[in-house]
């Protein structure tokens, strides 16, 4: 099984969901059953690390992110992953967009998937510490319904 987390430059968003949802899948016994990535609908970031206070946020709550580099999403992305999730609309227009008509790739709003109330993951890359904080508490809860949901496919 393999997931992949995508936002817009895969330096916030989806590597915080990629790290909080490898140590959830780690901590649940699952890990060497299920591989998480996450990237980007845009390229001004590729090879980057996640942004400095990504990684400062998600460090302070155990999660460490400095391995991951950010990538842009290819088409080959739909046939390689089983679950694709994004964490707005824009991206999911995006990735509706360039989705292969053969994609196995399942495609979805990572919140509204996950978490009733919201549809989006704010993008916190203009705001303050406190905006980095909310969307990981955002993500720490939808990744614990996903995790549930991945124990029941396997």
């Amino acid at each position: 099984m393999r997931v992949l987390f995508v936002c817009l430059g895969n330096i916030c968003r989806s590597p915080t969901a990629e790290g909080v949802l490898r140590k959830q899948l780690q901590d649940a016994g699952l890990a060497g059953q299920i591989e998480v990535a996450s990237a980007g609908t845009g390229d001004w970031h590729v090879g980057k690390q996640p942004d400095v206070r990504t990684c400062r946020t998600a460090r302070i709550r155990g999660y460490d992110l400095s391995q991951q580099r950010a990538q842009q999403i290819k088409a080959v992305h739909f046939a390689e992953y089983d679950l694709i999730l994004a964490m707005d609309k824009s991206n999911l227009g995006h990735l509706q967009a360039m989705r292969p008509a053969t994609a196995k790739a399942e495609l979805d709003l990572f919140l509204r998937r996950y978490d009733s109330a919201l549809d989006e993951v704010p993008d916190p890359y203009y705001g303050a510490e406190e905006d980095f904080e909310q969307v990981l508490d955002l993500i720490e809860s939808a990744c614990r319904r996903l995790v549930i949901e991945l124990r029941g496919r396997l």
